[in-house]
This record gives C-alpha cells, sequence and structure tokens, in this order.
C-alpha cells in the first residue's frame, strides 16, 4: 500500500504499520551501525515496520586511490542521499564523521546519538604485540589513510614512517595481519568496538598524542527536512551532550572549510555546564600546527522552545528538543575557535597542505 510517498504494510490481522526504509552502506560495520539505530527505533515505535535497504557508496567502490586525493566531499554519502532524494528510503544511518559541515538542500541530520569513544586506536601486527608507537622500532611503517592522524602522528612519533591504506575495517585488518607491509595501523576506536574488536586495540591514543576527527564516533540519522514526522520520530534518539559537542566540532570545521583534503583535528569536553574545544591545524608532516582551546558555558540543555514551525539547522543538525540557546553557543563557539586560528595563519597552512595533498 503505499500513500504519497510513504509506504505502508497490511499483517493478516488486517492492521496497518508504516514502513520506514533505513538507508546504510553495505560494510560490516555500516550494517551494525544501522541495525542498532533500527534496533532502537522498534523498542520506541513497535507498531512500526522497519526496511534496511544496503547501498554501495564511491568511498567504497574506489579502493586504490586515498581518500584525501579523491576530492569529493559526500564520498561515503551522496549515493545514500540519492535514495533519499528519490523516496527510495526514508533515513540514512551514518558516521557523523562522514558527513560534510553542509548538506545538500533539502536534508537534514535529525539525530546524534550518544557517542561512542571517538578517540584513535593503534592496532599492532601480531609479531609486535606488548609493544606501543613509542617502542616499535625505527622506519616501521604505520597504516592510515587519514592526513589528521599521519600528520600528528609524524609530529610526535618522526621515528615511524606513515603510508596510505584504505578498505573498510575488515580489508585494513586483514592487510595487516596477512602480510608484513604494516607494522601497525591506526582505526577509529568507535569502530573496533562496534564490531566486537576491542581485543585488537593495543593503545588508545590520547589528545596530547592525536586528537580526533569531527564527529568521530557519533552516528547521524539523516532525514528530509520536509518529512516533519520522521524528524520527530528520529529526534528521541538525539543525545544532548553529543550533539552541542558536535555542532562546535563542525561549526569550526566549517569556518575553516576543511574537509578530507586537509589535516584539522579537534578534542571536546562538557562539563560543569562549560563546553571546552580545542581545534587544531597541521600541515602535511605536522611540523607546522596551530592548536587552541575556547569554552563557551552551556547552562542546562534543557527543552528546546523554538517548535515544529521554527525548525532551525545548526551545521546541518536539527535539534528542536534541546536548548536552541545551547545550540547556538556551541555554534558560536566552534566558529570562534576557528576565527583565532585563522588570525594566527591558519588558513596558509591549510593552503599549502591542501597543494601538497593535490600535487602527491
Amino acid at each position: 500500500m503505499e500513500e504519497g510517498p510513504y509506504k505502508y504494510i497490511r499483517d493478516g490481522n488486517g492492521k496497518v504499520s508504516r514502513v520506514v526504509r533505513i538507508g546504510t552502506r553495505q560494510s560490516q560495520l555500516a550494517r551494525i551501525q544501522t541495525d542498532s539505530v533500527a534496533a532502537t527505533l522498534k523498542e520506541l515505535y513497535s507498531d512500526v515496520h522497519l526496511e534496511i535497504v544496503g547501498m554501495t557508496t564511491i568511498g567504497d567502490k574506489i579502493l586504490d586511490t586515498a581518500l584525501s586525493k579523491i576530492g569529493e566531499k559526500s564520498l561515503f554519502t551522496k549515493e545514500l542521499e540519492n535514495a533519499l532524494e528519490k523516496n527510495e528510503v526514508d533515513l540514512v544511518v551514518h558516521s557523523l564523521k562522514d558527513l560534510p559541515t553542509t548538506l545538500p538542500p533539502g536534508f537534514t541530520i535529525g539525530a546524534v546519538l550518544k557517542r561512542e569513544n571517538p578517540h584513535d586506536a593503534v592496532v599492532l601486527h601480531p609479531k609486535h604485540k606488548g609493544k606501543t608507537l613509542e617502542t616499535l622500532s625505527e622506519h616501521s611503517v604505520i597504516g592510515t589513510s587519514s592526513l589528521r592522524r599521519a600528520a600528528q602522528l609524524k609530529k610526535r612519533f618522526p621515528h615511524l614512517d606513515f603510508k596510505d591504506i584504505r578498505g573498510n575495517l575488515n580489508t585494513r585488518l586483514k592487510k595487516l595481519d596477512e602480510k608484513d607491509d604494516f607494522a601497525a595501523i591506526i582505526l577509529a576506536a568507535a569502530g573496533l568496538r562496534r564490531m566486537g574488536w576491542e581485543n585488537r586495540i593495543s593503545q588508545i591514543l590520547m589528545p596530547e598524542d592525536c586528537m580526533y576527527a569531527v564527529g568521530q564516533g557519533a552516528l547521524a540519522v539523516e532525514v528530509r527536512a520536509r518529512d516533519e514526522d520522521l524528524l520527530e520520530m528520529v529526534s528521541v534518539l538525539h543525545d544532548p551532550d553529543t550533539v552541542l559537542r558536535c555542532i562546535a566540532e563542525r561549526a569550526f570545521l566549517r569556518r575553516l572549510e576543511g574537509g578530507c583534503s586537509v589535516p584539522v583535528a579537534v578534542h571536546t569536553e562538557l562539563k560543569d555546564s562549560q563546553l571546552y574545544l580545542t581545534g587544531a591545524v597541521y600541515s602535511l608532516d605536522g611540523s607546522d600546527s596551530l592548536k587552541e582551546t575556547m569554552q563557551t558555558s552551556i547552562t542546562a540543555a534543557g527543552k528546546s522552545l523554538e517548535g515544529v514551525e521554527k525548525r532551525v539547522q545548526r551545521v546541518g543538525v536539527t535539534a528542536t528538543k534541546i536548548s536552541g540557546e545551547a545550540q547556538d553557543r556551541a555554534e558560536r563557539l566552534g566558529t570562534d575557535l576557528a576565527n583565532l586560528l585563522l588570525s594566527k595563519g591558519a588558513k596558509e597552512i591549510l593552503t599549502v597542505a591542501r597543494q601538497l595533498n593535490d600535487a602527491r
């Protein structure tokens, strides 16, 4: 049964259920993440029938090129958004760090879920068990496809060499274990934990070694901005602390005009109604960098009074049930910190990094 853009089904007892189709990438991790969101929605809305639709994205297809070289901002999201636009799916589950800070018109992030550990993790080749980045021998090769990770770690551990590694988590772990090309690889701790591979984490990198990517560790649910009932439905998944931290991080990145192709890193913390944001930019080899911390007061993130008729998007996020003022302050914090770094020369560092990366 179809009615407008929505699909309904009738069960054997004549009961009609709304069908909500959830789009996701095909990788095992993406499926695990999507299944967890679907399970939560099913618990909250038992009368809704959920269908999961798997798709392959550009980023999944091009595996022989570094992410930063492909030059496409929506590597892992474009095909999913196309399906959303054509009403082939109703929601899309993403890793928030894959979503550009400016979304295509007509889309919004309707939910940002509670963040898993946002830090990066070191996964060692089995023969180096018990070692750390510090104790690996001179010229050990570390695999990472992230300019952000490489720039910070080159500076911190100059005795190591860094080389691109692509593919989903399963592929990268296989490349590490079955060959002798890499002594270790760097991955997001969140993905390893969601896959149940926590035992492979040899070392969690703290901010002094490696700050994380904007939005890392958080899942986002993207919807069509006009679908008010779906927006209302997924809004219960928002985690207020994660929303405020990620709005600050995304505002920082958007003001810097950063993306996959430049090394930008962040660290956020919410404690005692204060939101702290540390942000940094790096040259490709990490030798040149700028890093600053700012904070803002976020009073208890209570209910928002913005109402349905005034759906405000902040860096792509719609969160009507979280204090609008708190969200504004988080967004301003990100913009202010970026402006501070720009006033100290961040644009020059990023421009050179971009040019060098393009020339590689």
